[in-house]
């Protein structure tokens, strides 16, 4: 598979003939300021053994020019050498050294060196991303994790920026208008974690020490980094606090000192994902920088991302995976950690694993339904396979079976698994095998039976409790049915739950045990009274589905809010609206139990998720001639709640923004459009500037908002986020010329950036305007492998879902889908997998408004 996308076999045919020492890489960035300059220096020279002498082979490297190449001394023509995507070298010796110069291009995909204008102050910015394989955008390298080696960067920028890179810089040199900044070699690190974020960024300083077991003491220098226009809102005190707090946690489960000396935490903007482990400097996504209020969830979130990435500096940094078949050693764990972390630590954040069992396992069961679900241990046959399995699979699935395997195994000898982990790989490279070693050593338990059930396998299973009761009404027996292609062993609890005097309910009784095959009797429950509800995996331990008997689901419509405990009331959540995804519960009856009992909900992230989910039932799998009807009863549900709202609370923001998502009929618009002039006002919400934004978004959805209107907000907003906003409101207004130029800004050119790619299909692609929409099924599907085959993946990835028809369900698109996915059987796999994907969403949504119509 020559070309762009390296496979799994030349990773491993590469590997197994070289090993690389060292990589020195210059970088010349003085010309990033000037818009027109499209490309930057870049000379890459690396040090490495042959174990073939005579061999050849190749680095990996995609850059508009190659100037020259040097092999052990010996010029190769770049015009023989380069071929667009590699660089081919021959006649190896035992010992080499090979320098590569080459013309690199600024990026605005937000892949490889991405750069950035500021609208408020015209400064740029740059910072790099890589995972998987971008690196070969900035310097020529084997692309690959287990060749590891040491890094010394040396970036020559404007004298008035400042540099940071994954090491400490040794020196700063001024060079006239420039200044060239040498920085100290890494430890041994994959190419895809290496680093440069250069500009004028805001920073914040703080130290964080600790005495180590040996009696040294370990002293890590933090920093904290932000566009300087995003300064005044920038709570680096709030950041560096969860980073000091996390470094202690990780310290004392972990037992091994942080190994990359500082640790930066850069916040940039246009970023692609949430945020990335390079080590030593790390890379966030800035709308972290909260620049208007958000709910405490927001800051939850953003702390439990500090800590993934701060766990990734142990698993993925410290010891990586072998290829990308294993990409979970590293990121199922930083998931579970990222909320263990949250507890653990200390931070204030004491409803993580709520948000876990509610949110991040809501993405997990989505993504293993799918007919492309996989094991979380994958089959990953090149980088294209690699760069689709960043998913709900390897993340929040991954996670959920570690907190099974936790306890399955009890958290001393997990921990104690991962410390020796940690000493026997230290800046290696593993596989499956290498952790299943440790945990069984430490937990005294065989794990191959377990890791094949959990780890080698696809999809979910369900747990459904069956009650039979005497005359007196005493549980006679009380089982277990699981359902699923593989029955799995699943550690759970049985939670028994009945009304108290106030009416709550209450857990009155708790049952652990191991279910294993179809049906598994809980004999302690037989004798007891029947319990009011049956919850079946409380406090979450496993990984499943979970249905409920006829009576608990009678009680749950009668009183899902009334449940006590908020994890208990997040599964009962989770469940339901896993019955209505399967349809069989229909959605117009969720909508009445998030409209019933959605105002009771004391868990801010768990009511946001019911916003969405909320949307989501009426959009796609209500009956469409029930929609309207849905959507004006959450639009009543919506104001009813924000003007009984606590005033200035997490939930009347939520509950405003909800109100901004679902308004379509005059007497909400008629609000919407008050509280952005101030005519209208609700005690105690602030209509803020993203706010505003959410407003406008409403108004443009409807039709009601004007050119000069949109045009004047974006002036009073002249930021990136302001553009962002402005954008996805043209997009969404409801006329074939507003669809058109949204259409062609994305498909016609590749001018736009990474952020208003997205921006674009967000507004074009409101579910109201589907009549509008349907236009561009057919050119979607004829566009498909253009796409594929033009765009960066990160951007294909974009378009390809985000044009697809969701909001078109009906049985002619889904033959749309069918048929393109019939006739291009020889297309991309990883192309076809995104288009399988968006083809079974469209059929569950078929599904689902049959179930309500029924």
């Amino acid at each position: 598979m020559p070309g762009r996308n390296l496979s799994r076999d030349e990773a491993q045919q590469r590997a197994s003939i070289l090993a690389v020492d060292s990589y020195r890489v210059r970088l010349d960035v003085t010309s990033a300021p000037d818009p027109a300059a499209a490309t930057f220096r870049s000379t890459t020279t690396v040090a490495f053994r042959c174990s073939q002498p005579g061999a050849a082979t190749f680095l990996d490297l995609l850059a508009p020019a190659v100037r020259s190449v040097t092999l052990n001394g010996r010029s190769i023509d770049p015009a023989t050498a380069y071929d667009g995507a590699r660089v081919h070298v021959d006649g190896l010796a035992a010992e080499n050294v090979l320098t590569v110069e080459a013309d690199c291009a600024y990026s605005r995909t937000g892949e490889g060196l991405h750069r950035f204008t500021d609208p408020v102050d015209g400064e740029t910015y740059l910072y790099t991303h890589y995972e998987p394989a971008d690196a070969r955008r900035v310097f020529a390298t084997f692309e690959q994790p287990d060749l590891k080696a040491p890094f010394s960067f040396t970036v020559t920028a404007p004298a008035a920026w400042d540099v940071w890179s994954n090491a400490v810089h040794e020196d700063v040199v001024e060079e006239g208008a420039a200044r060239t900044w040498e920085f100290a070699p890494t430890k041994p690190i994959s190419t895809y974690l290496t680093a440069v974020v250069a500009g004028p960024y805001h920073v914040a300083r703080d130290h964080y020490s600790r005495e180590l077991a040996d009696g040294t003491t370990l002293e890590i220098p933090l920093s904290a980094m932000c566009r300087k226009s995003l300064a005044p809102s920038f709570d680096a005190d709030e950041i560096l606090g969860v980073t000091k707090l996390g470094l202690d946690f990780f310290h004392e489960e972990f037992d091994y000192p942080y190994p990359f000396g500082k640790y930066d935490q850069a916040f940039v903007p246009e970023y692609n994902i949430g945020a990335m482990e390079n080590p030593g400097c790390v890379t966030f996504r800035e709308e972290f920088v909260f620049r208007s209020k958000v709910t405490d969830a927001a800051y939850e979130g953003r702390a439990n991302v500090i800590l993934h990435e701060m766990a990734h500096m142990w698993f993925g940094d410290l010891v990586t995976m072998r290829w990308w078949d294993d990409l979970w050693l590293k990121e199922s764990f930083a998931d579970f950690m990222g909320s263990y972390g949250l507890i653990g630590a200390r931070t204030r954040y004491s409803s993580a694993w709520v948000t876990f069992a509610n949110q991040r396992k809501a993405w997990a069961y989505r993504q293993d339904q799918f007919p492309t679900t996989h094991p979380i241990t994958a089959d990953i046959r090149d980088l294209e396979d690699a760069k689709l399995n960043f998913d709900g699979i390897t993340y929040a699935k991954g996670a959920a079976v570690l907190k099974q395997l936790v306890a399955y195994v009890g958290s001393e000898a997990f921990f104690e698994g991962a410390r020796r982990y940690f000493q026997r790989h230290a800046f290696g490279n593993t596989e499956l095998a290498d952790l299943l070693d440790v945990l069984e050593e430490t937990s005294g338990r065989d794990l191959k039976a377990w890791a094949a059930a959990w780890l080698q396998t696809a999809g979910v299973d369900s747990l459904t409790p069956q009650v039979t009761t005497d005359a007196e009404g005493r549980i006679t027996e009380l089982a277990v049915l699981q359902d699923g292609e593989v029955l799995r062993p699943h550690r759970i609890a049985v939670g028994l739950y009945d009304r108290d005097a106030d009416g709550s309910l209450v857990r009155t009784g708790r049952i652990e045990l191991d279910v294993t095959g179809n049906r598994t009797v809980v004999a302690e429950a037989a004798g007891r009274p029947r319990p009011a509800l049956v919850l079946l995996n409380d406090e979450d331990l496993t990984y499943c589905k979970i249905r409920f008997d006829a009576e608990s689901l009678q009680t749950l419509r009668a009183g899902l809010g009334d449940i006590h405990d908020e994890l208990a009331r997040a599964l009962a959540w989770s469940a339901v609206w896993n019955l209505t995804r399967d349809s069989l519960m229909p959605a117009r009856d969720y909508v009445a139990l998030v409209l019933r009992f959605a105002g009771q909900e004391g868990n801010i992230g768990v009511l946001q998720s019911l916003h969405t989910q909320a949307k989501t039932a009426v959009d796609l799998y209500a009956d469409p001639n029930w929609r309207a009807e849905g959507g004006r009863l959450l639009a009543d549900g919506a104001l009813r709640e924000l003007r009984e709202a606590v005033p200035g609370s997490d939930h009347q923001l939520a509950w405003a923004r909800f109100l901004a998502q679902t308004a379509g009929g005059a007497e909400h618009l008629g609000l919407v459009r008050g509280l952005l002039a101030g005519s209208a006002r609700i005690d105690g919400l602030d209509v803020d500037q993203e706010l505003r934004w959410s407003l406008w978004l409403a108004l443009a959805a409807a039709g009601q908002a004007g050119d000069e209107e949109l045009a004047g907000e974006l002036a009073a907003d002249n930021t990136a986020s302001g553009k962002r906003r402005y954008t996805q409101c043209l997009a969404a207004r409801p006329t074939a010329e507003a669809k058109a130029v949204a259409w062609s800004a994305v498909v016609d050119s590749e001018e736009l950036p990474n952020a208003l790619v997205e921006a674009n299909i967000a507004g074009f692609a409101v579910p109201a305007h589907r009549d509008l929409t349907a236009l561009y099924a057919a050119p979607y599907f004829k566009l498909l492998e253009r796409v594929w085959s033009e765009r960066t993946i990160e951007i294909a990835m974009r378009i390809v879902g985000g044009f697809f028809p969701h909001s078109q369900t009906d049985e002619q698109t889904l033959a749309e889908a069918d048929a393109w996915l019939d006739g291009h059987p020889q297309a991309a796999p990883a192309l076809r997998r995104l288009v399988l994907e968006c083809r079974d969403d469209l059929a569950r949504a078929l599904r689902a408004q049959a179930c309500d119509r029924a």
